[in-house]
C-alpha cells in the first residue's frame, strides 16, 4: 500500500493527475472522494502545521510534499477567454494565453442570452483546464472572472470588463458565465470563478483612496444585487475585494465579505484580495499603522487569500505570524480561512487520486474548431443595430465593388484582460470572404498623414531609430522619418505611427522613441493629445502616464524642445508650439475610395489600450474628430454607406450616420460575425446593456447615489441617445394580449410576440415595472425579466416571464429590512426600456410602511435624504456613520413626533467639537433642539450628546442640520 500511496503523492506533488490504480482504501481520508467534503477538509486541516496553514493563505501556495499537496496559484484571468497568468517568479510578467478570445464582457452581455453565455463560460473553463494540463504551476484553475461591477457611469475606464448598468441583467449573465466556468458536476468544479470587484468599484480616478458613498437603499437594491445572484446560484466560489473604500472603509477589510456575502450561499467561499491591496492598507491608504494590523484585519474581514509580494509568501507569513504573537488574530481565525481554501481546492479535484472528473481535459480543447464556431456565433449575436433609418442594411450579397475604410477595417484588438488571438478575421477579411472572388473589395485605414514642425526652429519631429534612439527635431523638410500616421481615437487622444519605420511614438516623459508596434503595457506610453491653440499652432500633451493615483509629480506633461532638438516633457507654459501639416488627408483618401463603390463600410471606434482602461477613466465619450471627419467624407462620396462602431463603451459623435452597427472588440471571429450581420445571414439581435447619454455633461463620477444623480435608465429622466435595451432588427415584431396572472407568491406575465416582417429575426422581449406610489423615490422603470426569441416571418410565440412578489420589495431604511408596499405597478413589455409595446397594471397587496419611530435607536445612515454629508466608518472594524460639516443636513421623513417627546440623544464624535440642530419640515423649519457636541478626542472615539426637544408634534419630516465638523452614528428621541 505504501508503494501505491507514494506514487499517488508524487503525482499530486508534481501537479499532474495521480495514477488511477489507487483504491479508496489506499488513500488518506482527505484524499477519499467517497467522503463528505467537510470531513475531507477537517481531516486535512488537522494534519497541517501552523506554518503550512499560513502558507495556504498566499496567492502562490507552495507544495506540501509530505501530504501530497501540489503547488497552487490563485488567479488565472478568464474574463472573455483565457487571458493571462502571472509568471511563477514575477507577478508583472504576464504569460499571455493564445486560445479562443471571445467578445469583451460588455459584448457577451449584449447578447441578452444566458444559455449562450453559459456555453461560452464552459468553453473558457475547458481551455483553462487545457492550459492547466500543459503547465499546472503557471495556469491555475481558480479564475478571476467574471466582473460584475455595475456600469453606472460610461466614463469608467473598465467599462469593457463588465456587463450592464442593471443588476438583474448583470446577475443573469454572470450566473450563466459562472455556471459554464464551474461545470455541471454537483460537487466538483471545472474552475473556481471569483467575482470582481466587491463593492461599488466604478471609477479608476484615485481608486485606492476614494470612497463610494452607498446609502443603504443603493447598497442593497443596486450594488449588492449585482453580486448576489451568481453567489446564490453557486455559480461563483467567492469574490475579490476591490481597491476602493465604501462608506469610508477599504473594501479589503469590509466586514460584509463575511457577514453578507457568505450569507448568500450554504457552500464555502474562497474570497481573495486584489493585487497589493493588503499592503496598501498600510502603505498607501494609511488605514492601519503596521502591516500586522493590516493583514490581521484583512483575514478577520473575510478574505482568505493574500495577493501580495508576487510569488514570495515570506512577507505575508512574517506579518501574519507577528499578528498572532500580538494577539490580533488567533489560530482559529487562520483555520477558518484555510478551511475555505481547502474546500475549493478539493472541489477542484486536486487531492483526488484521479484528479477529479475534469482532469481528463487536455490541451486539445484550446482554440478548437467548436470554440471557433461558438465564438463566431457569439460575436454575431452580440452586435447591436443602433440605427437603420436609411434602410441601408442588410447589404446585398450581390455587391460587386465595396470599399472598407477606417482605422479598424483590417485590424483587431485584444485588451488588458484578453488573450492573444491565434488568428484574426478582420472586417476586411470577412467581407472579402462573404462576397467571394467576383467582387472587388478594397480596404484603407484612411488616416491623416502629418508632419509636426517646431515653430521656433522650423524643423520637423523626426524618428532617428526604432529602439533606443531618440525622436528629435531635425529634418528641415518632411520625409519618411518625419511624417506620422495619426489615429485620432476617443476624446481626441491619438497615437502617432512613424511612416519611415512603422513604429509608434512612445514616451516615458522623454526621451521619446519609436519602438512600439502597438499601444500596450500597464501605463500606455503611446498616447498623445494634440491641442489646437488660438493662433492655429498645436501643443502636444503626453498622456501616457496618468495622475489618477497621484503617484507622479508632474501635473502637466507637455512636449518641449531643447536647444539641441531633443524632445522632453514639461509644463504647459514651457511647451513647444508645432504646426500640424497634413501631408495626406485621411478623409480625402477615404472619399476617393468610396466614390463609385456599390457600398462603403466605415469601421471606426476605439483602441482598448488608449484613453480609457484600468487605472484610466475617460473625461469624454466623443469619437475622435478625425474619425468623425472620415465618416462625413465617405457619406458625402457614397450615400450607400454603413458605419460600424467597434468599441467598448457608449460613444457620441456629431456626424449623421443613418446606418450604425455597434460591436465591442469581439475577438478573432469579428470579421466573420460582422459579415454575417451586414449581409443579413444573421439578424442583429444584440441589445444595449447600458444607457448611451447624449453628451459628457454627466454628474461627478465619484457620486454613486443614482437615486439623486439620475444615472442609469433606472433614474434617468432625460432623453438618451440610445436607451437601455435598445437594438433594431431587420424585421418587425408585434406584441399582443399582455396578461398578468397571480401564481402564489409570483406573477406570470404573458404576451404574444409575432414576426410581422418578411425576414426571420430575433427579438429580446423585455419586461419592466414601475411602482406608481411609494414612500421613496422609485425607479422610472426597472427590468424584471427578459428572453430572446427567434421567429420566422409570420410566426407567433407566447412568451411567459415570471416576477416574484419579493422582487418588488424596497429596502425600508426605517426598519432595516425588505418591504413590499401596497401599490399599483405599471407592467410594461417591449423591445427596450423606451420602446414599450404593451402595458397594463398590477395591484400588489403589501404593507404601508408606518411612520418612523425614532424612539428606537436609529442609525444616522438610515436617513431618507441628505445634503453634503459623507458616509463614513464608525470604527475600523465595522459600522457606518455620517460625517458632516457646517451646512450639511439629513432628513428623516415621516417621523412620528407624537407621544410627549422631550429629548434627543445621539452617538457622536468630533475632534474639535461642534453642534447640530433638529428642525421640523425643512432644513430651515421650526427649531426643535440644538445639540452641543463636545470634542471627543478623535473620529473613532464616540460619546453621547443630548438636548431637550421642544415643540415636537404630529408626524413630520425631521431634519438634522449640522453646524460644525462632527460624526453621528445614531440618534434616539426620548420621552
Amino acid at each position: 500500500m505504501k508503494r501505491v500511496l507514494a506514487a499517488v503523492l508524487l503525482a499530486v506533488t508534481m501537479g499532474g493527475a495521480p495514477v488511477n490504480a489507487a483504491r479508496a482504501a489506499d488513500v488518506l481520508p482527505y484524499q477519499n472522494p467517497a467522503l463528505p467534503l467537510d470531513q475531507r477538509v477537517g481531516d486535512l486541516l488537522g494534519r497541517l502545521t501552523l506554518d503550512e496553514k499560513i502558507s495556504l493563505l498566499h496567492q502562490s501556495q507552495r507544495a506540501i510534499p509530505r501530504l501530497g499537496i501540489p503547488y497552487f496559484k490563485a488567479g488565472t484571468e478568464a474574463l472573455h477567454g483565457v487571458a493571462w497568468s502571472n509568471d511563477h517568479n514575477d507577478a508583472w510578467n504576464q504569460k499571455l494565453a493564445s486560445g479562443t478570445v471571445f467578445p469583451q464582457a460588455v459584448g457577451l452581455a449584449s447578447t441578452w442570452d444566458p444559455e449562450l453565455i453559459k456555453r461560452v463560460g464552459s468553453a473558457v473553463g475547458d481551455e483553462v483546464r487545457g492550459y492547466n494540463a500543459i503547465d499546472p504551476v503557471l495556469w491555475g484553475t481558480q479564475v478571476w472572472a467574471p466582473v460584475v461591477n455595475l456600469l453606472r457611469d460610461p466614463r469608467w475606464g473598465r467599462n469593457e470588463e463588465s456587463y450592464s448598468e442593471d443588476p438583474l441583467l448583470t446577475g443573469a449573465i454572470s450566473t450563466a458565465y459562472g455556471k459554464g466556468l464551474s461545470g455541471d458536476d454537483p460537487v466538483y468544479l471545472k474552475t473556481a470563478p471569483v467575482l470582481k470587484h466587491y463593492l461599488a468599484n466604478n471609477n479608476e480616478y484615485l481608486r485606492g483612496l476614494t470612497s463610494s458613498n452607498l446609502r443603504p437603499r443603493v447598497k442593497h437594491e443596486y450594488d449588492e444585487a449585482a453580486f448576489k445572484p451568481a453567489i446564490s446560484a453557486d455559480a461563483a466560489t467567492g469574490v475579490m475585494a476591490s481597491y476602493n473604500l465604501v462608506n469610508g472603509r477599504p473594501n479589503t477589510v469590509n466586514p460584509d465579505l463575511d457577514d453578507v456575502v457568505r450569507s448568500w450561499t450554504h457552500k464555502d467561499l474562497y474570497n481573495v484580495s486584489d493585487a497589493w491591496a493588503p499592503d496598501a492598507l498600510q502603505e498607501y491608504e494609511h488605514y492601519y499603522e503596521t502591516k500586522p494590523e493590516a493583514v490581521a484585519a484583512t483575514l478577520k474581514a473575510g478574505l482568505d487569500s493574500f495577493t501580495i509580494n508576487n510569488d514570495d509568501p515570506a512577507p505575508m507569513t512574517a506579518n501574519l505570524t507577528a499578528a498572532l504573537s500580538q494577539g490580533l488574530i488567533t489560530e482559529a481565525d487562520i483555520d477558518q480561512a484555510v478551511r475555505h481554501v481547502l474546500s475549493i481546492r478539493i472541489r477542484l479535484g486536486q487531492l483526488d487520486p484521479d484528479g477529479g472528473p475534469y482532469a481528463k481535459i487536455t490541451k486539445d480543447v484550446i482554440n478548437s474548431a467548436a470554440n471557433q464556431r461558438l465564438n463566431r456565433e457569439t460575436a454575431s449575436k452580440a452586435m447591436v443595430l443602433l440605427k437603420n433609418s436609411g434602410r441601408t442594411l442588410p447589404l446585398s450579397p450581390g455587391l460587386k465593388k465595396v470599399a472598407v475604410l477606417g482605422p479598424l477595417q483590417d485590424t483587431l484588438f485584444s485588451d488588458w484582460y484578453g488573450g492573444t488571438m491565434p488568428y484574426q478575421v478582420t472586417p476586411l477579411d470577412g467581407i472579402k470572404e462573404r462576397l467571394g472572388a467576383k467582387a472587388a473589395v478594397t480596404g484603407a485605414d484612411a488616416l491623416d498623414r502629418i508632419a509636426l514642425k517646431d515653430v521656433a526652429s522650423g524643423k520637423y519631429v523626426t524618428a532617428t531609430g526604432t529602439t533606443g534612439q531618440n525622436v528629435v527635431v531635425s529634418d528641415t523638410a518632411p520625409a519618411g522619418a518625419s511624417t506620422w500616421d495619426q489615429t485620432d481615437w476617443t476624446g481626441d487622444v491619438s497615437t502617432l505611427r512613424n511612416v519611415g519605420n512603422g513604429k509608434l511614438l512612445t514616451g516615458n516623459f522623454g526621451p521619446y522613441v519609436t519602438n512600439s508596434d502597438i499601444p500596450g503595457g500597464w501605463f500606455v506610453q503611446q498616447q498623445f493629445r494634440l491641442e489646437r491653440q488660438a493662433d492655429g499652432t498645436y501643443l502636444i500633451q503626453y498622456v501616457g502616464y496618468e495622475v489618477n493615483e497621484g503617484w507622479w509629480p508632474f501635473p502637466e506633461h507637455y512636449v518641449t524642445v531643447g536647444a539641441d532638438g531633443t524632445l522632453g516633457t514639461g509644463t504647459k507654459a514651457a511647451a513647444a508650439h508645432f504646426a500640424r501639416e497634413v501631408v495626406q488627408s485621411g478623409a480625402e483618401t477615404a472619399a476617393a475610395a468610396a466614390k463609385g463603390a456599390d457600398a462603403a463600410v466605415v469601421v471606426v471606434g476605439s483602441n482598448p489600450f488608449v484613453y480609457g482602461r484600468e487605472n484610466h477613466d475617460r473625461a469624454s465619450l466623443a469619437l475622435g474628430q478625425g474619425q468623425q471627419d472620415l465618416i462625413k467624407a465617405v457619406r458625402a462620396a457614397n450615400p450607400n454607406t454603413v458605419v460600424v462602431l467597434e468599441d467598448s463603451y457608449p460613444t457620441t459623435m456629431n456626424v449623421d450616420t443613418p446606418s450604425l452597427l455597434w460591436t465591442t472588440h469581439a475577438g478573432a471571429e469579428t470579421g466573420h460575425a460582422l459579415a454575417d450581420v451586414l449581409f443579413g445571414d444573421r439578424d442583429p439581435g444584440g441589445r444595449l446593456t447600458q444607457t448611451w447619454y447624449r453628451s459628457d455633461d454627466l454628474p461627478d463620477i465619484l457620486d454613486y447615489d443614482i437615486t439623486k444623480t439620475g444615472m442609469t435608465y433606472l433614474y434617468h429622466r432625460g432623453d438618451p441617445l440610445y436607451a437601455f435595451g435598445h437594438g433594431l432588427s431587420y424585421t418587425t415584431f408585434g406584441y399582443q394580449g399582455l396578461k398578468v396572472t397571480p401564481r402564489g407568491d409570483s406573477y406570470d406575465v404573458t404576451v404574444k410576440v409575432t414576426n410581422t416582417g418578411s425576414r426571420a429575426g430575433e427579438e429580446v422581449v423585455q419586461l419592466y415595472t414601475h411602482q406608481q406610489s411609494s414612500r421613496v423615490t422609485q425607479p422610472v422603470k426597472q427590468l424584471r425579466g427578459f428572453t430572446r426569441v427567434s421567429l420566422r416571418p409570420g410566426e407567433s410565440r407566447t412568451v411567459k416571464l415570471t416576477v416574484k412578489k419579493a422582487d418588488l420589495a424596497l429596502w425600508d431604511v426605517t426598519r432595516g429590512k425588505w418591504a413590499v408596499e401596497t401599490a399599483t405597478h405599471d407592467v410594461l413589455v417591449g423591445s427596450s426600456s423606451s420602446a414599450i409595446r404593451q402595458r397594463t397594471t398590477l395591484q400588489v397587496a403589501g404593507e404601508r410602511i408606518p411612520p418612523r419611530d425614532l424612539t428606537r435607536s436609529t442609525r444616522a445612515i438610515d436617513f431618507d435624504d441628505y445634503s453634503g454629508v459623507d458616509l463614513v466608518d464608525t470604527s475600523k472594524e465595522r459600522g457606518e456613520a455620517i460625517g458632516a460639516s457646517a451646512g450639511d443636513w439629513l432628513k428623516f421623513a415621516g417621523t412620528d413626533l407624537r407621544g410627549g417627546l422631550t429629548g434627543i440623544t445621539a452617538g457622536v464624535s468630533s475632534v474639535a467639537g461642534g453642534s447640530f440642530e433638529v428642525r421640523s419640515g425643512s432644513p430651515t423649519g421650526a427649531l426643535l433642539a440644538t445639540v452641543a457636541v463636545p470634542a471627543t478626542g478623535g473620529i473613532y472615539q464616540y460619546g453621547t450628546a443630548s438636548a431637550t426637544l421642544s415643540g415636537a408634534t404630529g408626524v413630520r419630516d425631521l431634519y438634522v442640520v449640522f453646524k460644525g465638523d462632527l460624526r453621528i452614528k445614531d440618534l434616539t428621541l426620548t420621552k
